[in-house]
């Protein structure tokens, strides 16, 4: 297993990738997080566009740099919507991240319906440890969209799953884990309050669709996006003190990883 932090050149290479491409990144979110994904794109240099409006589910997925999917827009989209984005990414080629939120919960029918997006082959799936230790077909053990599970003991689910199904798989927790199958980078780092401020996962889904298309590679590009967003979170965590100041701290840390440190 690898570790990975923003140290690395790479990382910081492919972040500032994001800015210099400025890639349009659609997505459908849950009204809960959409103005925090949207917040976050837009500080690391992509432009975001939002929601299932008219015809945008069929024409911006094929125009889009990239695309991601939140499970819980089903809150405010129907299934044919997430689905005909889904396919239209998938046909166009335009690289698309799952976000599998509350997967394991105990809802049934909805844990179906995210498994059948699988079918069109999303280039990444990113969400916390018993999510993705569900989607994979394992012991469904989720509250809500709270995790009661650890990241660390989800490594060997993610790995197994991301080799089956041949896709990037990320696990976020207090260390973030990314697999392809066949190799596995370990990102330690950030801060406590991402669990406590609300949508801050779910923006995590967005930066990771805006990094594949910058580095042109779904495991370089997730390893990015959670490799800086454990930064920011750190540089945000180290000058605030509550959770309102740090999500607005967060945003600020991501727009200004590309300047210098003084």
């Amino acid at each position: 297993m690898t570790v990975t932090t923003w140290k690395d050149p790479a990382v910081r290479e492919g972040y500032a990738r994001i800015a210099q491409t400025g890639p349009f990144v659609y997505g459908l979110t849950n009204y809960i997080a959409a103005n925090l994904s949207a917040n976050v794109l837009l500080a690391a240099g992509a432009g975001p566009a939002i929601g299932a409006a008219s015809d945008w589910t069929t024409t911006f997925p094929a125009g889009a740099s990239a695309v991601w999917i939140n499970a819980a827009s089903l809150m405010s989209s129907d299934e044919e919507s997430l689905r005909t984005v889904a396919r239209t990414a998938h046909e166009a080629g335009t690289p698309w991240v799952l976000d599998p939120v509350a997967v394991g919960a105990g809802a049934t029918r909805y844990d179906d319906f995210v498994r059948s997006l699988l079918e069109f082959r999303p280039a990444a799936i990113r969400g916390n440890a018993s999510e993705l230790i569900a989607l994979a077909g394992g012991e469904a053990t989720g509250k809500g969209v709270e995790t009661t599970v650890d990241s660390a003991e989800a490594v060997a689910a993610v790995s197994d799953f991301a080799a089956r199904i041949g896709t990037i798989v990320a696990v976020s927790g207090p260390v973030d884990y990314i697999s392809d199958g066949h190799r596995t980078v370990e990102i330690p780092g950030g801060d406590v309050r991402l669990t406590r401020v609300t949508g801050a996962g779910c923006a995590l889904g967005s930066l990771t669709a805006a990094a594949i298309f910058a580095t042109g590679d779904p495991l370089q590009g997730a390893v990015v996006a959670h490799a800086a967003y454990a930064e920011a979170a750190e540089r945000a965590g180290a000058r605030t003190r509550g959770t309102g100041s740090f999500a607005v701290a967060l945003v600020d840390e991501l727009s200004l990883l590309n300047e210098p440190v003084e």
